[in-house]
């Protein structure tokens, strides 16, 4: 018989790392811990309850690791709250300049980095053998860390610092985000479960870049989720 693969999936509660999760479990992984960050950003409090709330109805152990240190050395606008974070008008997610600008305002240094380090630290005790992220190659266009180069490059790093050689593997690193809401459609994932806005409000705001990206793959799918978006 097959050797069960254990995982540890980051859960940002995202489009992304949602479909991540329930592909690993369609895989028949053994998801052993899903890893949460507060790392002070924006819609931490709704990426944790959104998060949670994923966690239980996959039914896998779930945990939130504080990262309070990350606003000692960050001026990315999704943590520092006199910056503004860049929203409608100022979006423009077809055009590649205007992209490259914004994402500037949002990037958070090495966010990711830390992020696959720290999973591989707890996959390695845990005894697991992957740890997968959520990226997508849309927004590697404009984030080199969503890239699957950057995975590439990080599981031959994680060969020298994980006593059990543990690998970064990503079911939508090569799809763009239309692609990865057909693929969870499929999965059937309840949709009013992710969170992919970056802001902690009532609702999807619906004018960040993350929402405006979500907005246009739902749409794509035809799928209707405008009951999740505030109002305009």
């Amino acid at each position: 018989m097959k050797k069960t693969k254990k995982v540890v999936v980051l859960l940002s509660a995202g489009l992304d790392s949602t479909v991540n999760a329930y592909e690993a479990i369609k895989h028949h992984h053994e998801v052993v811990l899903a890893l949460t960050f507060n790392y002070g950003q924006r819609a931490a409090m709704k990426e944790i309850e959104h998060s949670a709330k994923i966690a239980r109805h996959l039914g896998v152990p779930h945990q939130v690791v504080e990262l309070p240190w990350f606003k000692d050395f960050n001026r990315s606008s999704l943590l520092v709250e006199t910056q503004e974070v860049p929203t409608g008008s100022a979006v423009e997610i077809d055009n590649l300049q205007k992209s490259e600008e914004t994402a500037k305002s949002v990037w958070v240094p090495n966010r990711n980095g830390i992020f696959l380090n720290i999973a591989a630290a707890y996959a390695e005790a845990l005894g697991a053998d992957a740890v997968i992220p959520g990226f997508n190659a849309e927004e590697a266009a404009t984030f080199p860390d969503n890239s699957r180069e950057f995975l590439e490059q990080a599981t031959k790093a994680l060969r020298y610092s994980t006593s059990n050689h543990v690998t970064v593997g990503c079911y939508t690193a090569h799809l763009n985000k239309p692609a990865i809401v057909r693929l969870g459609q499929g999965l059937k994932i309840p949709w009013e479960l992710i969170w992919p806005c970056y802001f902690s409000g009532e609702k999807w705001c619906g004018q960040c870049e993350s929402c405006l990206r979500s907005k246009r793959a739902f749409a794509s799918a035809s799928i209707d989720v405008k009951h999740l978006f505030k109002e305009p």
